[in-house]
C-alpha cells in the first residue's frame, strides 16, 4: 500500500509540473512578472533575432543605453584590388661558363658585386691562341705576296698572247695560279677570324647588368668545355633592376584583368612588409589556365633600383584593376559575423537595428559593402558586445590614441 501511495503522489507531481510549464506565461502575467521574451524572440521567427549570434537574444539591456562609438557611412573612391601571393624572379638569370679549354689567370670581380653589361669579369690563358694568331697572320702576308706575283704572271702571259709570243695554255695556267692564291688568302683570313673569336672567349664579360652570385672557381682553375659539374659554372648573374614578380590569380578575375590591360597600364604593388612597398605594372599573362588549380600565372615588372626586392623572395602582390568612384566602405571593426552572414548595427533614433550586409571585398582595414547600408547612416564601430537588435544606445566619442595623448603604447 505504501508503494501505491508513493506512485500516486509522484504521478500528481509530474502532472502539476507539466501544467505549470505549459501555462508559465499566464501564471507570470497573473503574478505581475515580466515574460521571459516575446514570441518572435522565443521561436526565432524574427529575421533579426535569427541573424544575431547566440547570447544576443535576451532582454534589451536592462542596465540602460549602451555607450557605443559610431561612424557615418560616406561614399568615396576605392581602388579595385585583387591580392595574391607572389614570388620575386630575376628578369634574366645568366650562368657564366667557359667556351674553350683554358685556365683562369685573373678574376676581376668580387662575389655578390653589382656588375654592368660589358664589364670584364674573368680572364683566361690566351698565350697559345695568340701564338696561333701570329702564325696565321704571317701566313696571310706570305699568301698576299704570292697573290701579287700570280697577278703579275697572269698579266704578263696575257700581254704575250696578244703579241703572238705566248700560248693560251700558258696564260690559263698563270690565271689559275692567281685564283688559287686568292682562295688561299681567303682561307687564311677565315682561320684568323676563328682564332680571334676564340681569343675573345678568354675574356668573359657580363652579358647583362645585375648582381653576381658566388664564384667557386679561383685563379689557376683549369676549365673544360665538356665539364658538366656544378663547379663548371663560373658565376650566375641575376638582373635585379627591373625585376619580375610572378603570381597566380583565380580565373574568375581573368576577364577583368584583360579588360584593364586593354585600356592601359595596370598597376601592381609588391609588398614585402609595412615599410617596403614598390609599384610597377602588369607585364605578362600566361596563355593557358592551370586546369588543376583554376588559376592563371601573371607577371609584373617592378622598378628595383634600391634592390628592395630579391630573387626568390615571397611578397604580397596587389593588382589594381581600377577605381570604384562611389564605393560604400565601412571599417572592418564594424562588421560582425552571424549564422546568416555579416551584419552591422545601424543607429536610428537612439536605438540600433541589426542590418545584414553583403561585402564585395576587404582592403586596407575597410570592407566595401555591396548592399545593406546607405550613405549617411551611422553604424557602430565599437561596443557591439552588449548590443542586441533594438537596444537603446548613447553615442560616445572614440578613445584618443596613445600618439594623440602622448602616452606610451601598451606593450
Amino acid at each position: 500500500m505504501r508503494l501505491v501511495r508513493w506512485a500516486v503522489l509522484a504521478s500528481m507531481a509530474v502532472v502539476i509540473c507539466g501544467a505549470a510549464y505549459a501555462y508559465r506565461n499566464e501564471v507570470a502575467h497573473k503574478l505581475g512578472l515580466s515574460a521571459p521574451a516575446n514570441a518572435a524572440e522565443q521561436d526565432g521567427s524574427s529575421p533579426a533575432a535569427s541573424a544575431q549570434p547566440q547570447g544576443r537574444r535576451g532582454r534589451l539591456n536592462p542596465g540602460g543605453p549602451v555607450p557605443v562609438v559610431t561612424t557615418t557611412v560616406a561614399p568615396k573612391a576605392m581602388p579595385i584590388i585583387v591580392e595574391a601571393v607572389g614570388t620575386v624572379q630575376a628578369i634574366a638569370s645568366v650562368q657564366l661558363k667557359t667556351r674553350i679549354d683554358s685556365q683562369i689567370v685573373k678574376v676581376n670581380v668580387e662575389e655578390g658585386a653589382l656588375v654592368r653589361q660589358g664589364d670584364l669579369l674573368f680572364e683566361l690563358d690566351s698565350r697559345t691562341l695568340r701564338a696561333q694568331l701570329s702564325q696565321i697572320e704571317a701566313q696571310i702576308r706570305k699568301d698576299q705576296a704570292q697573290l701579287e706575283q700570280a697577278k703579275r704572271d697572269s698579266t704578263r702571259a696575257g700581254d704575250l698572247l696578244t703579241k703572238g709570243a705566248g700560248t693560251v695554255v700558258t696564260r690559263d695556267t698563270f690565271y689559275t695560279a692567281q685564283k688559287a692564291a686568292e682562295a688561299q688568302l681567303e682561307s687564311d683570313g677565315a682561320v684568323r677570324q676563328n682564332i680571334l673569336t676564340q681569343i675573345s672567349y678568354t675574356e668573359i664579360r657580363a652579358p647583362v647588368s645585375g648582381r653576381i652570385g658566388s664564384i667557386p672557381n679561383k685563379v689557376g682553375t683549369t676549365l673544360r668545355v665538356g665539364d658538366n659539374a656544378a663547379t663548371s659554372v663560373l658565376a650566375t648573374i641575376n638582373q635585379v633592376d627591373p625585376i619580375f614578380v610572378s603570381f597566380a590569380l583565380p580565373q574568375v578575375f581573368l576577364p577583368e584583368l584583360r579588360a584593364a590591360m586593354a585600356k592601359g597600364r595596370v598597376q601592381v604593388n609588391a609588398i614585402v612588409n609595412d615599410t617596403v612597398r614598390q609599384s610597377g605594372e602588369m607585364a605578362f599573362i600566361e596563355n593557358t589556365v592551370d586546369a588543376a588549380t583554376g588559376t592563371v600565372t601573371a607577371k609584373a615588372r617592378i622598378a628595383n633600383a634600391n634592390e628592395g626586392l630579391w630573387p626568390g623572395q615571397f611578397v604580397r602582390a596587389e593588382v589594381v584593376l581600377g577605381v570604384e568612384p562611389d564605393a560604400l566602405a565601412v571599417p572592418t571593426a564594424a562588421v560582425q559575423l552571424g549564422p546568416q552572414g555579416p551584419y552591422v548595427f545601424v543607429v536610428t533614433d537612439g536605438h540600433v537595428v541589426l542590418r545584414p550586409i553583403t561585402i564585395k571585398r576587404n582592403q586596407g582595414g575597410e570592407a566595401v559593402v555591396g548592399k545593406g547600408v546607405a550613405a549617411g547612416e551611422q553604424i557602430v564601430v565599437d561596443g557591439q558586445l552588449r548590443l542586441v537588435n533594438g537596444a537603446p544606445v548613447t553615442v560616445r566619442p572614440p578613445a584618443p590614441s596613445p600618439a594623440a595623448t602622448g602616452a606610451p603604447p601598451r606593450g
